[in-house]
């Protein structure tokens, strides 16, 4: 169980990790479509880059369930990953940007993978160790769902706060780009 285990949770950070990549670039490869925009990143905010983990974890989280049906506290343990790893993005993003007073791209892509990798890890250790006892799978449910919710509410209509603005452009939230030619 415990191989198992863990072989899902590494399938998890792979998926995670890859489709959150793939999501950075998926809005502009789609030639800033709205349709992609509630689940891809929108701009270079820490908002976005929030977005870049949550959604993977939680598309993994329903596959893995399937596998994982007999396991009651599943979506607990899933609720605490997922927004452990969506929290340590900004917190990571400006203790280190506060340290050092910039955070280059690459520092950037490092962060993610770690707040991937604690996550993932952090799930592991629960899930072995049968570390919560959940007593409302239902609630976990709908908060993941209510925080879907608003990402989704955010990318269109977000607070002018420094964790949604792009910090190259200054916007915030989707901003839909017009290219004219003479």
């Amino acid at each position: 169980m415990k191989k198992r285990l863990r072989a899902w949770q590494l399938a998890g950070f792979v998926f995670t990790g890859v489709l959150g990549v793939l999501l950075h670039f998926l809005f502009d490869w789609s030639g800033q479509n709205l349709a992609v925009a509630p689940f891809a990143a929108v701009n270079e905010s820490i908002w976005e880059h929030m977005k870049l983990l949550f959604f993977p974890m939680l598309v993994f989280a329903l596959a893995q369930r399937r596998v994982m049906r007999d396991n009651k506290s599943f979506w607990c343990i899933k609720l605490i990953g997922i927004l452990l790893g969506t929290l340590l993005i900004p917190v990571l993003y400006y203790t280190i940007r506060g340290i050092s007073g910039v955070s280059p791209d690459w520092v950037n892509i490092i962060i993610f993978f770690v707040a991937v990798a604690i996550a993932y890890w952090v799930e592991t250790w629960i899930f072995s160790k049968n570390l919560v006892t959940c007593k409302a799978p239902g609630v976990a449910q709908l908060t993941l769902l209510l925080i879907a919710f608003v990402f989704v509410i955010m990318t269109f209509a977000p607070p002018h706060i420094p964790l949604f603005e792009d910090p190259g452009s200054g916007t915030y939230g989707y901003v839909k780009y017009t290219v004219y030619e003479k």
